[in-house]
């Protein structure tokens, strides 16, 4: 089988092996592959693997020798999936490998945002504190948590993870589902409606799944209902967020601090109005990215090779 891997450098920049793969076939790894070039790199391919590399249907028809398309991520937007299907050819994903570092990246935005530690660590580095009068100082004000609310929209296996570290740290945890599974509840934690949940939390997360129901979820009128002064953390979809709504609830105060690990459209483009926010923390789009969670992933997308070669397709998104 030729397997050709059309922008494999995100998953793998060389702290993993691509031994998995290489063992199914004839493998070709490319760290990045331009538009122009995709129709080129998959010709003769019978197995093709992207993370964000577009597969068009026009690019689709024009490979006959594909048989299969791996996912080297949740998210498969970037794939004609109809018209594989339309083809016969399975598009299978990763639908659960980033569990644990993501929501640990949401508490540590969070973190970042209470206590400013990478700053105030570059401030002694500058000298600030060899030449302070005072045996300390902080530039920002601190905060602590316990006993607040944090509101997490959207729980499934994210947003628990999240509420697990919170509740940690003597946070209680208002949740906002589709799908309620009242056995979680507990002291800490409790489900209720989405203008509950802005009304009383202190600090706002967002795990949910982009859909046309959640886009721009966070707006100026969901914001108008918030605390003045909350804390907004999104690191799962940028679209869920209105970015100018929530720039100017930053310039104004209303919003004490956001911390954003995804925007509207990824690399960031310099007119986005969240990087003149202020207290805007921003990230480039890198909770999945720990070494152990890419692993998993990796593992993952060769088993489901695998189970393809074996007869038996998994995480098929288009059957």
């Amino acid at each position: 089988m030729k397997i050709v891997i059309l922008d494999g450098y995100t998953e793998n920049p060389g702290d993993l092996s691509w031994e998995g793969f290489e063992k199914l076939g004839d493998l070709t790894v490319y760290d990045r592959t331009p538009a122009d070039k995709i129709a080129e790199r998959i010709e003769g391919a019978e197995a093709v693997i992207i993370n964000k590399t577009p597969l068009s249907a026009e690019t689709i028809a024009g490979c006959p020798t594909l048989k299969y398309i791996g996912v080297l991520a949740t998210g498969y937007n970037v794939v004609d999936v109809q018209a594989a299907k339309d083809r016969g050819i399975p598009v299978c994903n990763i639908p659960t490998y980033g569990t644990a570092a993501v929501g640990q990246f949401a508490i540590a935005l969070l973190l970042e945002i209470c206590h400013h530690i990478g700053e105030h660590s570059q401030s002694v580095h500058n000298g600030d504190w060899e030449s302070c009068v005072d045996w300390c100082y902080w530039n920002y004000p601190l905060i602590e948590l316990d006993g607040k609310t944090i509101g997490i929209i959207g729980f499934g296996r994210i947003g628990q993870t999240t509420a697990r570290i919170a509740q940690a740290l003597g946070m209680k945890v208002l949740a906002y589902d589709q799908y309620e599974n009242k056995s979680l509840e507990s002291d800490t934690m409790k489900y209720t409606t989405l203008d509950d949940l802005l009304a009383k939390s202190d600090v706002i997360s967002l795990h949910c799944p982009l859909f046309e129901s959640t886009q721009g979820i966070i707006n100026k009128d969901s914001i108008a209902k918030m605390k003045d002064g909350v804390i907004i953390l999104n690191n799962s979809r940028g679209p869920l967020i209105v970015e100018q709504d929530l720039a100017d609830a930053l310039n104004s105060g209303k919003v004490a601090a956001a911390g954003l690990d995804v925007v509207s459209t990824e690399p960031i483009h310099g007119d986005n109005p969240l990087l003149k926010a202020k207290n805007c923390i921003i990230t480039p789009h890198i909770s999945w990215a720990p070494k152990e969670s890419r692993q998993r992933l990796m593992d993952i997308a060769v088993d489901n090779l695998e189970k393809f070669l074996a007869g038996k397709p998994q995480n098929v998104v288009n059957s």
